[in-house]
């Protein structure tokens, strides 16, 4: 799925009336569905209704909530309004050749190796992993949990099929982080798409994990929850911090986007600067 991405030049403030609706709003998703996005940052949720309305053609927000309600099948379409899906194969690929270069070097010397990708989207950045370990000798002793909210999405991912079209953005990608082999050997092709080979599959694990209200599920040595938690409110991010810190081992390494940071966390003093300039942190 590919959702759209409002500018952020977009300044309509909530007057009180439109905010109790939003409010009401959410709180009715989550009820009907158990899906929380009542901490999430209110500009971001507020465009995603807007476009909603729009594409609706409805005039209040008090209108979608009567089909969330009442309409069946309705709540869907709002959830993955809501779903962030923004991700490509090697995305900054200056992350993942300083992971190549920095992180891989500690993981060499574990027995296993076990990644959690959260909020994995349609699953180019895991792909990018398995690659990245495959290519580092890896790959056999690792284990790497895909998980995101959307299941739609996460059927998207398990598939490992993206536009032929991306092809050239994503070799471009992988050249600049590392990449050791011709990016073509990876996948086979038709008119449309590209397909990646099975067997970076036989060691990823993909599965439906809300970071916000579900629990921890196992001890990682990586994390990697890249442009995620810039949607959520101050509140929600230290509570998905907690989560990360008890997932995460003890000398693991967590791995954020560039527009996020450990700094305003309650965790900060639980981690040291491993690469401050591509927000990746060790657990002390």
């Amino acid at each position: 799925m590919n959702i759209q991405i409002w500018s952020s030049d977009d300044k309509h403030e909530l007057n009180p009336i439109e905010n109790l609706e939003v409010e009401l709003l959410l709180e009715g998703i989550y009820r009907l569905s158990g899906y929380d996005f009542r901490q999430y940052m209110r500009s971001s949720i507020w465009r995603r209704i807007q476009n909603r309305m729009q594409l609706e053609k409805v005039s209040t927000i008090t209108q979608l909530l009567e089909k969330v309600i009442h309409e069946q099948g309705f709540i869907e379409v709002l959830l993955n309004d809501f779903s962030i899906n923004v991700t490509e194969m090697f995305r900054d690929a200056h992350f993942f050749y300083a992971f190549r270069k920095k992180v891989v070097p500690f993981l060499k010397n574990l027995p296993e190796i076990r990644i959690w990708h959260a909020g994995c989207s349609t699953g180019e950045e895991v792909f990018s992993m398995a690659i990245l370990m495959e290519e580092e000798g890896l790959i056999d002793k690792t284990k790497i949990y895909a998980t995101d909210m959307n299941e739609k999405i996460l059927e998207k991912a398990k598939r490992g099929i993206f536009p032929l079209s991306k092809m050239q953005t994503y070799t471009k990608n992988y050249i600049q982080a590392g990449g050791t082999h011709a990016f073509s050997e990876y996948y086979t092709t038709d008119y449309k798409y590209a397909y990646f080979k099975s067997s970076l599959k036989d060691n990823i694990v993909f599965f439906q994990h809300n970071l916000v209200t579900d629990q921890s599920f196992n001890e990682f040595h990586v994390i990697i929850c890249r442009n995620v938690l810039i949607y959520f409110n101050p509140e929600l991010q230290n509570q998905v911090h907690e989560l990360f810190y008890q997932s995460l081992c003890s000398n693991g390494f967590i791995g954020l986007g560039d527009k996020e940071s450990m700094r305003l966390s309650i965790s900060t003093a639980s981690y040291v600067e491993f690469d401050g300039a591509e927000r990746i942190y060790r657990k002390i």
